[in-house]
């Protein structure tokens, strides 16, 4: 097996994902219905975030470049990683450096975990809501108040006074309509691929590193190896043992926790599919539209497949039909990620 499949299962109640016009949505036009969703990107981010928690580091630091012109105006220019794999984020994450102008080499690795949206698992099984909120500080006695004229100058409380004479409105209360929500279940899925996770590579014509992170790869006791992308730098045995166990933990643990400051939801793990065999991991976790009802679909968590392991929390029980849930489905789910990554031949993966 060179690669494992996990599908993971999500209910989210009244959050935001993402912020744009309140919340992403995309449109089903066979339901015609709005879906909210979360980038893979984003969930790529809380899943390095929860990496980087587990392991109890610090995520790696990130260089932002600026230029100067002649007039002294301040212009945005590349943005670029550290591109070193000694740290835990850029190992399993990736990186991009292209240098302005072309005078350096582009260097990049693909990350070894390709990673989807989190998306509805079925049209009419999600969705998104609206709701009107306020700014209320009507309550506080010492709020600060300033209103300007056209010429942008501070009117008095005399002149302020005047101008709301009359009129029945407060300024210390603010009315925002229309803020989208998600609530509904998500699927997301990851794919490991087990022989690039701890290898980089060393192609002079597509480089991963610089020669001078090679030499301190090499001294940190990365060891050289063939594998099917060519010759790479493989991580030693005992950085292993430590980033495995803390890469189970965040694919199985990880939530969306951007833009939840007043729209908190636990996102809780129904359930989590884990297989080499990418199609039938999308049968394990699925929806079906229900012959006696219109516009109805069923949320389906096949117990029983050939080839998959599936794993149901106690709280899926509350929304599909299920035996087979259990108090450590998660932690069962991690023992079995931990298993497949430890037992894969990173130092033989070719017969050459």
């Amino acid at each position: 097996m060179n690669t494992i499949y996990i599908r993971t299962l999500k209910r989210a109640e009244h959050t935001v994902f993402c912020v744009a016009d309140g919340q992403k949505y995309y449109y089903d036009p066979q339901f015609n219905r709005r879906i909210p969703y979360s980038s893979g990107q984003q969930v790529k981010r809380s899943m390095i975030d929860a990496l980087s928690t587990e392991l109890n580091e610090v995520p790696s630091p990130t260089n932002f470049l600026f230029d100067v012109n002649k007039k002294g105006e301040m212009k945005e220019g590349e943005v670029y990683a550290t591109c070193d794999p000694l740290y835990a984020d850029q190992l399993i994450g990736g990186w991009m450096k292209a240098s302005k102008g072309g005078k350096e080499r582009t260097i990049k690795r693909r990350s070894p975990l390709s990673i989807s949206a989190m998306r509805g698992l079925h049209p009419l099984l999600a969705g998104v809501v609206s709701e009107n909120i306020s700014f209320d500080r009507s309550d506080r006695p010492n709020n600060e108040v300033i209103i300007r004229n056209e010429k942008g100058e501070e009117l008095s409380e005399d002149q302020i006074a005047m101008l709301l004479e009359g009129k029945d409105r407060s300024l210390s209360r603010k009315w925002i309509p229309d803020n989208p929500r998600a609530t509904g279940l998500f699927v997301q899925d990851i794919a490991i691929d087990l022989r690039r996770l701890f290898c980089v590579a060393l192609n002079r014509l597509e480089p991963e590193i610089t020669e001078e992170t090679e030499n301190k790869l090499r001294e940190q006791g990365w060891e050289e190896t063939i594998t099917v992308f060519g010759n790479c730098l493989l991580v030693p045995v005992s950085v292993r043992d430590r980033l495995i166990p803390a890469l189970a933990s965040a694919v199985v643990n990880w939530r969306i926790t951007s833009n939840q400051a007043r729209t908190f939801s636990l996102m809780e793990t129904l359930a989590i599919s884990i297989s080499d065999n990418a199609n039938k991991i999308a049968g394990s976790i699925r929806a079906k539209l229900k012959e006696e009802e219109e516009n109805k679909a069923e949320p389906i968590i096949e117990e029983e497949i050939n080839g998959v392991e599936s794993y149901v929390t106690l709280a899926a029980g509350g929304y599909i039909r299920t035996k087979k849930e259990t108090v450590d489905a998660l932690e069962k789910a991690e023992e079995k990620l931990i298993e497949l990554m430890k037992n894969f031949n990173y130092e033989k993966q070719t017969t050459i």
